[in-house]
Formats: C-alpha cells, sequence, structure tokens
C-alpha cells in the first residue's frame, strides 16, 4: 500500500515467483490458522497466504488484485496475532474474512437498521411477560433442547435481521410444537418490504410482525435462499405456514430480563459486531472491544458459565467455519447496563400459542 512503484515490481516479482514453487501441502494449521513461524520471513507469509487461499477457495481476478488481498491479509494476520498475545479468554483466527478489509467486511456481511420512524414498544404500557420468572436455570442451552437449527451463512448480503428473526421463530416454534423446522429468510427478504430493505439491512420487530400479518412463514426447502434479493413468492407452495402470535421487545438495557427471556426461548438481539476481533473471533469467551451502535442482527440461544466467566451462547449467521462452529460465547455482567457489544439494547422475542 505504501510501497514505491518500483518497490511494488518487484514485490509482485518476487510474489509470482514464490507463488510458482510453495504449495499448501505441507502447512499444519493451528487452531487459529498460523503459527509464529510463518511470520518470520516473506516466503512463509506467501506460504501461508496460499494455504489459506487453498483452505476457502479464494481466487482472484488478477494479479495486482492479488497482491492487494495479500497486503489486506498481511495487516489483518498482524492484528490477530498481536490480539492472541494480549489475550486469554478468546483467540482469533484465520477465517475466510482475512483478504477483507474492516470497512469492506461491514459493507458486506452486516446489515441491522433502525429507521427514524420506529419506535421501541419498550416505550409502550405493554408488560414484559417473563418478569416474574426469578427462578433462573444456571445454565441454558438450547442447541441441546433441540430449539435451533443449523448454522447458517447469509453471505455478502446485509440480511442478518431475517436470519435473527427466523432463529427465534424456530426457537419457540420447536418449544411450543416439538417440532424443529428451518424456516425461510429468503421469504423476509423478498416479501417483508415495507420496513425492510432486504440485502441493504432491516429489524428483527418489523419482520416479527410481517409474519404475523402474513399469516406465517414457508419453509427453508420451499422458499430456499439465494444470498441475493428476489422476487416475492408468498404462494409459492401451499404447504402449512409457521406462525406466530406475536413479539414483545425485552426491557432495554436489562440484562436480568434478558436471561429471564432467554431461559424460556431463544431471543433476537443486535450488536455491534464491526470491529476486527469480532471479524476474526474464534472461540473462547468473547470479551473484546466493541461499542454498543448496533449494526448486525443474531439469535441468543443460550447462556452459561466457563473458568469463572458468564457467557451468552449467540448464533450467528456467517457459516460454520466462524467463530466456535458458527457460535460465539458473549461474556455478560461486563458492569454496563447496554451489555457487550450493546447485546442487552434491542431484544426481542416471538410469541405464540398452540
Amino acid at each position: 500500500m505504501a510501497l514505491s512503484l518500483i518497490s511494488k515490481l518487484l514485490f509482485l516479482a518476487i510474489f509470482i515467483f514464490l507463488s510458482t514453487l510453495i504449495t499448501a501441502s505441507g502447512n499444519d494449521f493451528s487452531i487459529v490458522g498460523y503459527s509464529p513461524d510463518d511470520l518470520s520471513c516473506i516466503d512463509k507469509l506467501i506460504n501461508l497466504f496460499e494455504s489459506w487461499m487453498d483452505k476457502h477457495g479464494k481466487k482472484y481476478k488478477s494479479i495486482e488484485d492479488k497482491l492487494l488481498r495479500f497486503e489486506i491479509f498481511k495487516d489483518n494476520l498482524k492484528h490477530i496475532d498481536e490480539r492472541n498475545k494480549a489475550t486469554s479468554n478468546y483467540w482469533l483466527g484465520l477465517n475466510e474474512f482475512a483478504d477483507m478489509s474492516p470497512d469492506e467486511f461491514k459493507k458486506g456481511y452486516l446489515g441491522f437498521k433502525v429507521d427514524s420512524m420506529f419506535h421501541k414498544k419498550n416505550d409502550s404500557p405493554q408488560e414484559f411477560m417473563y418478569k416474574d420468572f426469578n427462578t433462573l436455570p444456571k445454565s441454558v442451552d438450547w442447541r441441546k433442547k433441540g430449539a435451533v437449527t443449523r448454522i447458517k451463512n447469509q453471505g455478502s448480503c446485509g440480511s442478518c435481521w431475517a436470519f435473527s428473526t427466523v432463529a427465534a421463530v424456530e426457537g419457540i416454534n420447536q418449544i411450543v410444537t416439538g417440532n424443529l423446522t428451518e424456516l425461510s429468510e429468503q421469504e423476509l427478504i423478498d416479501c417483508d418490504t415495507t420496513h425492510n430493505n432486504g440485502c441493504n439491512g432491516g429489524l428483527m420487530d418489523y419482520a416479527f410482525q410481517f409474519i404475523v400479518s402474513n399469516g406465517g412463514l414457508h419453509h427453508e426447502e420451499e422458499y430456499p435462499y439465494l444470498m441475493e434479493e428476489g422476487t416475492c413468492e408468498e404462494n409459492r407452495d401451499e404447504s402449512e405456514l409457521v406462525t406466530i402470535s406475536g413479539y414483545q421487545d425485552v426491557p432495554a438495557n436489562d440484562g436480568q430480563s434478558l436471561l429471564k427471556a432467554l431461559a424460556n426461548q431463544p431471543v433476537s438481539v443486535a450488536i455491534e459486531a464491526s470491529g476486527r476481533d469480532f471479524q476474526f473471533y474464534s472461540g473462547g469467551v468473547f470479551d473484546g472491544h466493541c461499542g454498543n451502535e448496533l449494526d448486525h442482527g443474531v439469535a441468543a440461544v443460550g447462556y452459561g458459565s466457563s473458568k469463572g466467566l458468564d457467557y451468552i451462547i449467540v448464533k450467528n449467521s456467517w457459516g460454520p467455519k466462524w467463530g466456535e462452529k458458527g457460535f460465539i460465547r458473549m461474556k455478560r455482567n461486563n458492569g454496563k447496563a447496554e451489555g457487550i457489544c450493546g447485546i442487552n439494547k434491542m431484544a426481542s422475542f416471538p410469541t405464540k400459542t398452540i
């Protein structure tokens, strides 16, 4: 990036030469995707980059683009290594996003948006249905209770709001009916367009309201995910839709109320996920730096404790290779009302009666 033209050309020649000599076959990846020895010289860095490309099926349109991606990769690797040396509760790794700058990642993989017309129902007289639920279990994991479907991948479509909504609806539907059914994010992206904006972001509460008003949501297999906006086809199949009765908001900035809701069902939550530590999270109890400018919709699916650290289990929509097989454990009781990454600020959940 800061190299002179001559230095760039020289480096480009070396890069091409070494790339033809080095293969990825002998590289034994550690849990974070690299070893300290990989950072010792340029040829080993190129070897690591080539190995990473093969692992994630990366191809670039030109050698110039490949050089640009390599520079971003090096910068991300430097951040990952520095943070891994400084933290002990969680660790970062070279995942499929390692050739993306923070700005590129934020534009492509987030998508939670609150418009100026949205008014939180917390400001209304509606009573929080779990306010008197005071006997909290020590831990809850809705995955073990059969109420969480497989990890999905939104791809480079800012549809996280739809995945967060669907995860919560899938959860309450299983709890009430006993049936774990994968539901369609694509239907929300294509059809819920009054307030939400498809791949350009949206809000879970609006999506819950759409499902109520629309009479339910199709199964995933009937209305599969495209990773892009399509044409609304609400009547593509006449099979029974999965319905909800309504939805509620968890009192804002109230971690205890979030746990009360989470003890009873999976919950849609919004977080700030644009930081590089979140982008490259690989495992552990995350307590890294993040603000509370909400930009990503996910689903809380449990809570627990590990080695003295309390955490919330969060289901993401970036595929199973990210984090702990698609999940992240986020530290709770961090001393801030809004919680880590703002997780307590804007949580909500669907309701369902038989």
